[in-house]
């Protein structure tokens, strides 16, 4: 049964003001608002949790880990169940999703177990050393303290309560306070009942976790300014993001606010993979950018080619393949709205020419195919925008020269693509070093959509992809985002952290 209330040190807190979650069919359910007073107590709580957890060894933080894990899985069907209501995926996404989630926390547990986390350095004492001796130095990494969470809308469960921000904090050390997404409260619901379970069962501090809901913005203000949070974890729209970003760095102390905050995932297309088959990689593009109508964060809006009669073959297969798709449920009204809005605004840009179009109805999405030139893109700011749904634009360059314009030209994102053959590679190499500089992830003769949870992963790019490239919130690195480097100037083993040489 939902709780319809926020977690808060292992109390489930009400209140008077309530807010409602948007069902795609089926009554509306209703949750508790969070508000300020509730933030500070969970921030304490954090606060007393970490000189436990923080200090705990890593083989009780991942029992802990192993524990949410099992939690969450023993509540996969009412976490299914809701989960179709409030967002409209299907079953099997979300029982997938699920397990990589799950995944991703036991993933965590056993590389902390290992001990692989923590980067230790060690340099010897040379006492006899000339001129100066040198003391004895051994780096370790160390968690950071509470860190605040935001859920995302797209990713209910693996970016979001339990997701990868929310493990890789847990997995270092830090307590967690999260800001249940106001478009999935039921699957937090959920998720905090999991959490609560594992908490008692493994008798960690209950300040370890707390989730606040609310369906507005105070909340998460709150959360941002509490001068007891030491980092920020964000997934989420640009406009969001950026001002929270803004808050985090405003304060009297600032602190590090990690957010992905969009991208449209350019493919590039070079001429010998399009002559050779065109046509599949068109069927394939088509295939990626509609899948979970298009609400991915790694969706690949934009393809770019050279202009002629294989960059014709192209558009056609793709188009082909994309009037095949219907209209699929998006996750909220408000995401539908607003991809409605970004495919009029596409329309209508002058150089824009429509290629397959599609009636949206409210809260669904239809796929959108537009070309331009390369000139046009290169002149129209809007056009590099993403549009959050299967929207997709070809942008035509005369030759590789414009192209590698168009790379130059691109703000920060999370992938970059190539299709190329082998006689392509010599062409791309210019290609690559421009768009290494763009991206946190280069793929070839790929699609970018799907991201394996593993140690070399990264997601991320320069902003606004991310506003701190040099971190990524997939993979086992993400941890490294809530630790920080202290040296110990001998100090004696007894009184220093344990390293995995010990």
């Amino acid at each position: 049964m939902l709780k319809g209330k926020s977690l808060i040190a292992g109390d489930w807190v009400g209140a008077d003001a309530t807010f409602e979650n948007e069902p795609v069919s089926g009554a509306p359910d209703s949750f508790a608002c969070g508000t300020p007073q509730m933030v500070d107590r969970a921030c304490q709580a954090a606060e007393q949790a970490f000189w436990s957890f923080g200090y705990a060894s890593d083989d009780t933080r991942a029992a802990f880990l192993d524990e949410v894990a099992s939690q969450i899985d023993a509540r996969g069907d009412q976490i299914t169940e809701i989960g179709v209501k409030e967002t409209g995926l299907p079953q099997a996404r979300l029982q997938g999703e699920r397990g990589r989630t799950v995944a991703q926390l036991r993933l965590f547990a056993a590389h902390i177990s290992a001990g692989r986390h923590l980067d230790h350095r060690h340099d010897p004492a040379l006492p006899d050393r000339a001129p100066l001796p040198r003391p004895d130095l051994h780096l370790v990494q160390r968690p950071i303290g509470p860190v605040a969470v935001f859920g995302a809308s797209n990713f209910p469960l693996a970016f979001s309560s339990a997701g990868g921000d929310t493990a890789a904090a847990l997995a270092a050390g830090c307590p967690v306070v999260v800001k249940g997404h106001p478009a999935h409260p039921g699957i937090a619901d959920y998720i905090a009942q999991a959490f609560d379970a594992a908490i008692k069962a493994t008798g960690v501090h209950p300040g370890v976790f707390s989730q606040v809901l609310d369906g507005g913005h105070v909340v998460g203000e709150t959360l941002v300014r509490h001068p007891l949070i030491t980092a920020v974890g964000f997934t989420g729209s640009q406009r969001a993001g950026r001002a929270l970003f803004d808050i985090a760095a405003s304060r009297p102390n600032p602190i590090p606010f990690f957010g992905e905050l969009g991208s449209t995932n350019p493919m590039f297309v070079m001429p010998d993979a399009m002559a050779a088959r065109g046509a599949d990689i068109g069927a394939g593009w088509a295939g990626s950018l509609t899948m979970g109508a298009g609400q991915f964060c790694t969706n690949p809006g934009v393809a770019v080619v050279i202009s002629g009669s294989d960059a014709n073959i192209f558009v056609d297969s793709t188009a082909k393949a994309l009037r095949q798709v219907g209209a699929q449920t998006m996750l909220t009204d408000g995401i539908s709205a607003a991809f409605q809005a970004g495919c009029s605004a596409v329309s209508d840009t002058a150089g824009i020419e429509a290629v397959v179009t599609s009636d949206n109805a409210t809260r669904s999405a239809g796929p959108q195919l537009f070309r331009t030139s390369a000139k046009t893109w290169l002149e129209t700011p809007a056009l590099h925008d993403e549009v959050f749904g299967p929207l997709a634009i070809v942008v035509e360059a005369e030759d590789l020269d414009q192209m590698a314009q168009v790379a130059k030209l691109l703000e920060g994102q999370l992938t970059c693509t190539f299709q190329l053959d082998a006689s392509d590679e010599n062409a791309a190499k210019t290609l690559l070093q421009i768009l290494e500089r763009k991206a946190g992830r280069l793929l070839a003769n790929g699609f970018p959509t799907g991201v394996e949870v593993c140690d070399s992963m990264v997601h991320s790019g320069p902003y606004p992809a991310s506003t701190n490239f040099g971190a990524t919130s997939i993979g086992t690195m993400a941890i490294r985002r809530f630790l920080r480097p202290v040296c110990y100037q001998d100090i004696p083993a007894s009184l220093r952290p344990a390293t995995p040489d010990q």
